[in-house]
């Protein structure tokens, strides 16, 4: 037997309050690099029956084979005689089994450095199986770290027990992340890798305005109100849907809270970023309406409700149309992915436009009659001057008549 004394129990403890790791896992490792350090100082490769053995109380250790208990042996590595067997133990019998010290001498060097980096591997095994299985449960929550530096755009944030990554994509816009400044995350993605577990963390997800709901208002938190959907753009606009449970709660007004005070906090945790709480609906005329807010609404048509599309016509005064499109379409995009809803606006003089266009295409002519072949349909003016025009001549050819009867008769006379 080695003696180790108590001072390893002592740093195991240590071990276990910095570091979440057990006593039991460093006693089970300390005893895996003993029995390593003895297969390779024998020289065997595999040996079953091979133990390394703590004793707490005494603080020593040992390495041990478990023989068999036989009348004849056959195979000395893994049986012993009885005869031999009662030496060790006297109340032993056959078919037991013994164990035997087989502690080589000046073993403890070797096993000490056989130790130290079996001990040493297991510690990291544990540490990183204890952050990945603590951050597995963390992951899709919001957590508190402190900024750490940047990194090619990456920003490390530590969280605990180690750091994550804030890749640029979950970053917020125009937002400078100072070292050394707390941070509210939201645990996106738990990597494993050869290292420690790779933690991926983000500032601009929608889960985090959920979150943050959650821990201001009660009524959600209760189950009382319910946030049925979330469109953000991080950084700049939040529309969120909210319902109540309780025909008596108003479930807009316990988001906002009294004189704004919840609305508040949340705004400020989030940099001032606009947020626009609106009603849920299952009627998606009434729930498109209060998504399209704070612009008014004319009238909603459903042009197509199916499983593949849902389109919508939103038909907005003339002065709000800017208002309902938003800035840059911010408005009717959030609209869009808060609802599920295609959404197409427009304002009554558009749609009235619209209207004149095809009801001139379409409309038709009553005055027109089918022209008979060879003839030529005129206008009423110049169908009276034609008129006027043939009558003047019916006229001179009737005096030119008269005028020649008249010679006529003159040159009968002569």
């Amino acid at each position: 037997m080695i003696k180790i004394g108590t001072a390893l129990f002592e740093a195991c403890e240590e071990l276990e309050r910095e570091r979440g790791i057990s006593k039991e896992v460093l006693i089970a490792s300390l005893c895996d690099a003993m029995v390593a350090a003895y297969k390779k100082h024998m020289h065997v490769k595999e040996a079953a029956n091979i133990e390394a053995i703590l004793d707490e109380q005494t603080g020593e250790i040992g390495v041990f084979s478990t023989k068999l208990v036989v009348k004849e042996v056959e195979d000395p590595d893994t049986q012993i005689s009885l005869e031999e067997a009662k030496e060790i133990d006297e109340e032993v019998e056959l078919d037991d089994e013994v164990k035997i010290e087989v502690t080589p001498d000046q073993f403890g060097r070797i096993a000490a450095q056989s130790a130290k980096q079996v001990i040493t591997q297991r510690i990291r095994d544990a540490e990183r199986n204890n952050i990945l299985n603590e951050f597995l449960d963390k992951k899709g929550t919001l957590t508190t770290g402190i900024i750490q530096r940047v990194e090619n755009r990456n920003v490390i944030v530590n969280i605990g027990k180690t750091d994550a990554i804030m890749p640029q994509k979950e970053q917020i816009p125009r937002e400078y992340y100072k070292p050394g400044n707390r941070i509210r995350v939201f645990v996106l993605n738990v990597k494993e890798t050869n290292k420690l577990p790779q933690v991926i963390v983000s500032h601009a997800h929608a889960e985090i305005v959920r979150e943050l709901f959650e821990l201001e208002v009660p009524e959600i938190e209760d189950g009382i109100v319910e946030i049925k959907s979330i469109a953000r753009e991080a950084g700049f606009r939040t529309k969120i849907a909210v319902w109540s449970n309780d025909p008596e709660v108003d479930s807009v007004g316990a988001c906002i809270g009294p004189r704004g005070s919840r609305i508040q906090t949340i705004v400020g945790e989030l940099k001032n970023e606009k947020i626009d709480i609106v009603r849920w609906s299952p009627d998606p005329v009434e729930y498109i309406v209060n998504a399209i807010s704070p612009a008014r609404v004319v009238s909603v048509d459903i042009m197509t409700d199916d499983a593949e599309t849902k389109d919508a016509l939103v038909v907005v005064p003339d002065d709000q149309l800017s208002l309902a499109i938003g800035r840059e379409g911010q408005n009717v995009r959030l609209a869009h992915r808060l609802t599920g809803w295609k959404i197409d606006i427009k304002s009554v003089s558009q749609m009235e436009n619209e209207e004149g266009v095809n009801e001139v295409a379409n409309a038709p002519d009553d005055n027109y009659d089918e022209p008979e072949e060879e003839s030529t349909i005129y206008s009423d003016e110049i169908q009276e001057e034609i008129e006027e025009e043939m009558n003047q001549q019916a006229y001179d050819e009737e005096d030119l008549q008269q005028e020649e009867e008249v010679e006529e008769e003159t040159s009968e006379e002569e």
